[in-house]
């Protein structure tokens, strides 16, 4: 296990720097036997990364089956045509032009050394400065040391630095060697400072260095001990960046407005990857209720063992607590509907508007629309009556027999502040059905089950009450489940958000189910099979997902003091 793990990839770590545009990374925590790189690192940077052994981590990603999958995956030709990529690969040739060598793998094997730090300093134009641990011996055998004839020479800190610069794209490249560290930046002014720092050992610069600033501090003594690989951020300044608005897969910028800097620290241990991260607001915030978070916690036994994917929140609003049951079991819909491409047909001036038998009905005046009651306003007081603590979704994935079809499964389950009224809950749940399916009281009454109520209609409804807990579904066999968790004990703590996905047991569903959906498209374009883009679901997202078939499961705590947010990601290997 153990040799197995010192090769895993660092597939983690690659996924975060995609998703960004950026590299994610680390920052060792200072200790009595050796001074953290930031100290090393001038002020003014908007992300800082440092890992404990980046060449190792290097070499894993090198010799990794996720690399090679990967790199031939469908998700990598697409990315491959991305504004991202092409704009890292015009900052990647405009460097090889500076330095005059490609910053290829080669080149980074050979800078890579064991406790390294990266600081970024603009987004946009790349601008960096690297620091790593490598032997002075090691150092004097890079391509970028033999090539150092063709650079001009310049001094600080009492080191000697190299510096060349490209007249046309107007980049430049430094590197120098101090002892045992390799530095290589590409803004002369963050070099000197470098090399001044190291000489001083930040005596009388307290102001000048990173580690110094204001917002490095609060964002450090939040974070736990440091992982092998630790990320800090700026995001105060990162944030209202054009290029984070651009490239910012999740797209929620007004959310992140509200944190002032973030720490995010990877641990690799035995068959899980552990990334501990920590957001500071820049104003305190209420956070959950006490009561809300101990619900969410004890509310998470509940998940059955075959969910795919679940999540439990703690204080959910009346209405999203509505919306959860309307759209995952009453109503099943994914959001609003799209509009009709067909316009309704307008009544013509010859149509006759009555008939002689109707005599009651006035011709001069436009009828009164017939005022309709609400399926939901039952259901809507009844949530509002108990004040949900805490909700649990949770959905599964089955296919057919034929193994054409994939059916989608859901349950939802309610901690209300207290008992739950069983036979108000079936009237309301009966209420809100009944318009869709009947005219009468057909097929909207409940028959017992063991331990459930089932709906005796088409409609598939099952409801559970368990004192203060409310358990709705699609399926006895997730409902069972559910109940049979009742007398599960938990030591979970308290918490906004639990959730989790199970990539091992969805995987082929999901391709299955997407291929379905897609398969209307293929071609439509006009385009051959193989001319065409391919389908992001079905055929982008499933090549990334079987790249990645060896993360079997993930799952996310957060935990929201007011101050900050606390999030806790475990990655679990299949083996």
């Amino acid at each position: 296990m153990k040799r197995h793990t010192m090769k895993r990839p660092v597939v983690i770590f690659v996924l975060m720097a995609l998703s960004f545009g950026v590299l994610w990374a680390a920052y060792q925590a200072a200790g009595p036997a050796e001074h953290s790189l930031a100290s090393s690192m001038p002020a003014g940077a908007l992300l800082y990364l440092e890992g404990k052994d980046f060449s190792g981590l290097l070499s894993n990603w090198k010799s990794s089956r996720e690399k090679s999958d990967w790199i031939k995956s469908q998700n990598y030709e697409q990315f491959s045509r991305s504004r991202l990529f092409l704009r890292l690969e015009s900052a990647s040739s405009q460097f090889a032009t500076a330095a005059g060598l490609p910053p290829n793998m080669d080149f980074l094997t050979q800078v890579a050394g064991e406790r390294s730090a990266l600081a970024i300093y603009d987004i946009g134009k790349l601008q960096f400065l690297y620091i790593t641990h490598l032997p002075s011996a090691q150092s004097l055998q890079t391509t970028l040391w033999q090539s150092r004839a063709n650079f001009e020479t310049r001094s600080a800190g009492g080191t000697t630095f190299y510096l060349r610069r490209d007249p046309e794209s107007e980049k430049e490249v430094e590197f120098a060697v101090a002892g045992e560290y390799l530095l290589l930046a590409t803004r002369e002014d963050l070099m000197a400072g470098a090399l001044a720092l190291m000489a001083a050992g930040n005596q009388g610069n307290p102001q000048k260095d990173l580690a110094g600033e204001a917002w490095w501090r609060p964002a450090l003594a939040a974070a736990g001990p440091a992982g092998d690989l630790r990320m800090v951020l700026n995001l105060e300044k990162i944030v209202p960046t054009p290029y984070f608005r651009s490239y910012w897969v999740q797209q929620n910028i007004t959310e992140m407005k509200q944190y002032s800097a973030a720490v995010s620290d990877l641990y690799r241990t035995g068959p899980e990857y552990r990334e501990e991260r920590v957001l500071l607001r820049k104003a305190a915030g209420p956070g959950p209720s006490s009561e809300g978070a101990q619900a969410a916690a004890d509310l998470a036994r509940l998940v059955p063992e075959q969910a795919g994917v679940y999540a439990v929140k703690a204080d959910p609003s009346k209405d999203s607590s509505f919306d959860l049951l309307e759209t995952k079991l009453l109503a099943p819909h994914f959001g609003a509907a799209p509009a009709a491409q067909i316009a309704p047909a307008a009544p013509l001036p010859g149509e006759n508007p009555g008939s002689a038998s109707d005599l009651e009905t006035r011709i001069d005046q436009a009828v009164t629309p017939r005022a309709s009651s609400n399926p939901g306003e039952a259901l809507q007081s009844l949530l509002e009556k108990h004040a949900v603590q805490a909700a649990l979704q949770t959905q599964a994935t089955e296919a057919d027999k034929d193994g054409v079809f994939v059916r989608i499964h859901s349950l939802v389950a309610l901690a209300g502040s207290g008992n739950w009224d069983e036979a108000e809950v079936r009237s309301a749940l009966a209420n809100f059905v009944r318009p869709a399916l009947t005219a009468s009281e057909l097929g909207t009454g409940w028959q017992q089950k063991n331990g459930y109520q089932e709906m005796d209609g088409l409609h598939p409804l099952l409801v559970a009450v368990q004192g203060k807990y409310l358990l709705v579904s699609d399926d006895a066999a997730m409902m069972t489940a559910a109940l049979a968790n009742m007398k599960r004990k938990t030591d979970a703590k308290p918490a906004a958000l639990i959730a989790g996905f199970s990539h091992q047991s969805e995987r082929e569903h999901f391709a299955r189910f997407f291929s379905l959906i897609d398969r209307p498209n293929a071609g439509s374009d006009g385009e051959d099979e193989d001319g065409r883009p391919p389908q992001f679901f079905s055929e982008n997202i499933v090549s990334l997902s079987s790249a990645l078939a060896e993360v079997s499961s993930q799952k996310i705590v957060v935990r929201d003091s007011g101050d900050k947010v606390q999030q806790s990601v475990v990655y679990a290997w299949a083996k």
